[in-house]
């Protein structure tokens, strides 16, 4: 996984995407960010990339830029390691789907991240016990493919085609009664999804 470029990139409070991922892991391996993981910039990554610039004694306003980032990128690597959670989960969960329902499953996740209902990080939300059945039977571990990526990458950028669900379940195969009860919004492919 590549840094965010130094050269090519700023980042701002209101960018969400995966360059803003990458920012918030290298920020909390370093100690300034101790928040959710998100993906989205908002006054606690704000907050957290001042304190990064005051401690190296640059310009403390906030914001990403090229020197702040070129700094970031030579204390600690950008790993991606929350990116490559979410592909992986897309892959356990949704293979086999269009690429339009790929992209649901993550934005799902990513839905919930921003519910109260559930924990405000990627990761929490993820291994949340009990929630994905990807997570229990194995399948994510399995090795996510560059469509799996692309669909992480275009939830974390605001692409939600499931207009705000929290759930989803594959009315073929669900055994929950809670799921089955639960109002559909839209079906994409296999999946039914709710709130």
């Amino acid at each position: 996984m590549a840094a965010p470029s130094a050269g090519a990139q700023k980042l701002e409070q209101g960018v969400r995407g995966e360059h803003v991922l990458q920012l918030q892991e290298q920020l909390s391996e370093l100690g300034y960010f101790k928040a959710g993981l998100t993906g989205y910039y908002g006054s606690i990554t704000k907050g957290a990339v001042r304190k990064f610039q005051q401690a190296q004694g640059l310009s403390a306003d906030g914001i990403a830029g090229p020197a702040t980032l070129n700094r970031l990128n030579k204390k600690v690597a950008a790993q991606g390691n929350t990116l490559r959670q979410l592909a992986k989960l897309i892959h356990g969960e949704a293979r086999g789907e269009s690429f339009e329902g790929q992209v649901a499953v993550g934005a799902v996740v990513l839905n919930r991240v921003h519910s109260n209902a559930f924990p405000s990080s990627i990761p929490k939300v993820i291994f949340q016990k009990g929630q994905f059945t990807a997570i229990d039977d194995g399948q994510f571990n399995t090795k996510p493919t560059q469509t799996s990526y692309q669909a992480a990458r275009k939830a974390l950028n605001g692409t939600d085609p499931t207009h705000g669900a929290l759930y989803y379940f594959n009315p073929k195969i669900a055994t929950s009664l809670w799921s089955k009860s639960r109002p559909t919004l839209l079906t994409i492919g296999q999946h039914d999804f709710t709130r």
